[in-house]
């Protein structure tokens, strides 16, 4: 029985996994998601179901399209892959709960926005803020006291967002030019809302830290240091709220003992 759940929940991260990488592909450039159905990018011809198929296709395909012959991204079956094994953790760690429930859709969420932003520096609204709305929600169903825990998870959310937007502020002051956008800000108001404060404080911090060494990595490679170098912040900072999804806890108790 065990075994049947776990390839269960494969099968379906796998399926939606599929299903992200068409959000990830249309929803920055403001395409619907429904129609047209899936095409290949460089001859528009239609995607028949059998080529379809999660990973196997892409395999059998030898990663090229069938119609034009055109490579297909590594990307996609990456996807799919990522979010089969992201909801077999939420699997293996929280079992058939709510909360593994609740950590699979904000999995399927900063898995995408981690992609969006990566491939296009857009946060699109269509993952960013009906993700908040879903982790208020999520909060509150968690609670005894559902109506408290939703109104301090949508405080969270609305304190995070602000913190941000002041950083993105005395940036712009100091350098007279863009740092954070409004995307990064509601994306944060996302992290904030799902996984609380001190949660939220611990995104912040790992995401600034992987991307300055990101950043300090690219510009070696480049011999640039002058910090003109776009870099795709939600992207890090999606990443560190997955790690502290699931491992934030530990590392919150950990640095918390140095005080004790």
């Amino acid at each position: 029985m065990e075994a049947l759940a776990v390839i269960f929940v494969v099968v379906v991260g796998l399926v939606f996994g599929s299903f992200l990488n068409v959000c990830i592909a249309r929803l920055p450039h403001h395409e619907s998601i429904i129609r047209p159905g899936s095409h290949c990018p460089r001859c528009q011809a239609a995607i028949a179901p059998h080529d379809n198929i999660p990973i196997l296709s892409y395999f059998l395909l030898r990663g090229r399209c069938r119609a034009c012959g055109h490579s297909i991204s590594w990307r996609y079956p990456a996807i799919e892959l990522t979010l089969a094994a992201l909801w077999l953790l939420c699997w293996l760690q929280y079992g058939p709960s709510l909360q593994a429930f609740g950590m699979a859709v904000l999995s399927f969420l900063l898995l995408g926005l981690a992609a969006m932003d990566a491939e296009t520096m857009r946060l699109p609204n269509a993952f960013t803020l009906p993700g908040v709305v879903l982790g208020v929600i999520y909060s509150g169903a968690r609670c005894q006291h559902w109506m408290k825990c939703a109104v301090l998870s949508a405080s969270w959310a609305a304190t995070a967002a602000g913190i941000l937007l002041a950083f993105s502020g005395a940036y712009w002051l100091l350098r007279r030019r863009v740092g954070m956008g409004m995307g990064d800000a509601k994306l944060m108001a996302l992290v904030a809302a799902w996984l609380g404060p001190s949660q939220a404080l611990l995104v912040f911090f790992l995401g600034i830290l992987a991307s300055a060494l990101y950043g300090l990595a690219i510009s070696i490679g480049r011999r640039r240091f002058d910090g003109s170098i776009p870099l795709p912040f939600g992207s890090f900072l999606c990443a560190a709220a997955l790690y502290a999804a699931f491992h934030g806890h530990r590392i919150l108790n950990w640095y918390m003992g140095f005080f004790r």
